[in-house]
């Protein structure tokens, strides 16, 4: 008899979801909250442009890095378990953020705050199948997606209410304490209603494979963040060198367990598969031009225009709604027509970031929300299309065994490539504005307008991509 017919899923499943969802929504709000903060930040602080960059990055790039990893050791000691520690560990990190005495202090609680969500995230997916039958599990990822979609959009426009609201004087250490509350009555109720999935301790833990990927991303961003504030130094030449020679050890490394039979942190399996690195690849590129663009325009609009950071918040939330608007067309076509409908999202992302160039040089000294509002509705809508599209065609290819692997490797690429892009954008807008002339609305206008190029040219790459290459998939391209 198979596991389905016999498998009888737990009375209280919804109230366990709602647990699992809070969660996650917490870690996606808070890639989101915290841009609107950045402004109040570098000004509380008198923080540097690079450090200002850590305060996202450090966040994205920990988790991204984690993120396989701590999958794994959900699949060793107990998901629920180590669900409970990152929910646990993510909320301490947050009290100390909104308790933080300095951004240097304020980069290492958000750098233990990206521990806590590699540690829950993976977790969270991974337990729906001990609480869902085959037949509602669909409907419990499309959860997740809406509540990810609703996330992006309230992150903004909640950082902002509390940033103005200043409740107990706190200002933008309410965005971060916010948290505590939360996770405190999710790890209660985690306790009391996630069912206690017992671990398999004979699989192992890649530590030298995450070790050499860390190492070798690590090398990659740290003068990405460091050189546009303090120029081109002597010491960032060794990181360039070691990057792609770390690289280089990491593929051998996966390749000699995959020979010897040892646990891998990215199965060597996906790594030749032409759609997986096809699908992951783009899944990085496309990730990379949506939380930089989300930083940049803060500064913009806060800085530029001295809007309020509810104001600025409230600004990108078409692009959220034009996310959430793509959804029902990407679950009508299921896994149809994927390479078309990353070419026609990649067009209409290039398109939306061609005209907001010319929008945001237009926009003089007065700031207009109905000249923005269209654009950033069809750059959202661009977003939606394509990357349902994407993490299919990453996942086309997998064989049953390897799909976790395979999604967990995609959402690892994904918040590299935003760790990346956070940082290319933000290096072209800070060197830009130190080199503009000295009118504020002038000077952060040459800076967005520069940091524009590059989204426009990944968008551009990413629908030139999905018509010069072609992949064998199982479904309809």
């Amino acid at each position: 008899m198979s596991r389905s017919e016999t498998f009888e899923p737990p009375a209280n499943r919804w109230l366990a979801f709602a647990v699992l969802l809070a969660a996650n929504f917490m870690n996606i709000m808070d890639v989101t909250i915290v841009n609107v903060a950045l402004p109040t930040l570098k000004t509380d602080f008198n923080a540097t442009a690079n450090k200002i960059e850590w305060v996202v990055a450090a966040y994205v790039f920990v988790f991204a890095i984690l993120l396989l990893p701590c999958g794994r050791l959900g699949d060793i000691i107990g998901r629920r378990r180590v669900f409970v520690a990152g929910v646990s560990l993510f909320t301490f990190a947050s009290a100390l953020c909104g308790l933080a005495w300095s951004i240097d202090s304020l980069i290492a609680a958000r750098v233990l705050q990206g521990v806590g969500a590699a540690m829950m995230a993976p977790q969270a997916m991974a337990l729906i199948p001990s609480l869902f039958p085959p037949q509602e599990r669909g409907s419990a990822f499309s959860f997740f997606a809406l509540a990810a979609g609703f996330a992006s959009v309230s992150g903004p426009i909640l950082g902002g209410l509390l940033i103005d609201a200043n409740i107990l004087d706190l200002g933008w250490r309410t965005i971060f304490l916010v948290n505590v509350p939360v996770g405190g009555l999710t790890i209660a109720l985690a306790m009391r209603l996630v069912p206690n999935v017992a671990g398999n301790k004979g699989i192992r833990i890649d530590y030298l494979g995450m070790l050499l990927a860390g190492s070798a991303l690590f090398c990659v961003l740290l003068p990405l963040v460091e050189a546009p504030g303090l120029g081109w130094k002597t010491w960032m030449w060794p990181f360039v060198v070691a990057a792609p020679l770390l690289a280089v050890g990491f593929v051998s490394w996966e390749k000699h367990c995959a020979a010897t039979g040892r646990s891998q942190l990215m199965p060597i399996t996906l790594m030749r598969q032409r759609s997986f690195r096809f699908g992951a690849g783009l899944v990085g590129l496309l990730f990379s031009g949506v939380p930089g663009f989300f930083l940049v325009m803060a500064l913009y609009l806060q800085d530029g225009f001295g809007l309020s950071p509810l104001w600025s918040g409230l600004t990108v939330v078409p692009f959220s709604v034009g996310v959430l608007s793509s959804s029902p067309i990407s679950n009508r076509l299921g896994d149809r027509y994927l390479r078309r409908r990353v070419f026609a999202g990649g067009v209409t992302l290039a398109g939306a970031h061609l005209a907001l160039h010319f929008v945001v040089l237009a926009q003089a000294d007065q700031y207009s929300w109905a000249a923005f509002a269209p654009i950033l509705f069809f750059a959202g809508f661009g977003v939606g299309t394509t990357a349902g599209p994407l993490f299919q065609l990453a996942l086309s290819e997998a064989d049953e065994a390897d799909t976790g692997s395979a999604s967990g490797a995609s959402r690892a690429i994904q918040q590299v490539g935003s760790a990346l892009g956070i940082a290319i954008m933000s290096g072209l807008y800070f060197a830009t504005l130190g080199h503009a002339s000295s009118d504020t609305h002038s000077a952060h206008t040459a800076a967005l307008v520069t940091s524009l190029y590059y989204t426009l040219g990944a968008f551009s790459i990413l629908a030139i991509c999905a018509v010069l290459f072609r992949v064998d998939t199982k479904t309809s391209v």
